[in-house]
């Protein structure tokens, strides 16, 4: 009864915050900033040279392993 209790009243005050958590405002959102500023390029710069990073070292790392399971 008592879980009942808490999991009810949790959910109320999920529900009842879900409106200040989602409230809007007036200022432009971050994206915006980020590409009047030209900083989003540099964000996607750095996101595609970490990815690029990513696949090298698995490309590396599977080359290793081929070679020790030939042996």
């Amino acid at each position: 009864m008592i879980k009942k209790i808490k999991f009810w009243m949790m959910a109320v005050c999920l529900f009842l915050l879900n409106n200040v958590l989602v409230a809007q405002t007036n200022t432009p959102d971050d994206g915006s900033i980020m590409k009047s500023n030209g900083k989003i390029y540099v964000v996607m710069a750095v996101v595609v040279v970490i990815v690029l990073g990513l696949f090298i070292y698995l490309i590396a790392l599977d080359r290793q392993i081929r070679r020790i399971e030939k042996k």
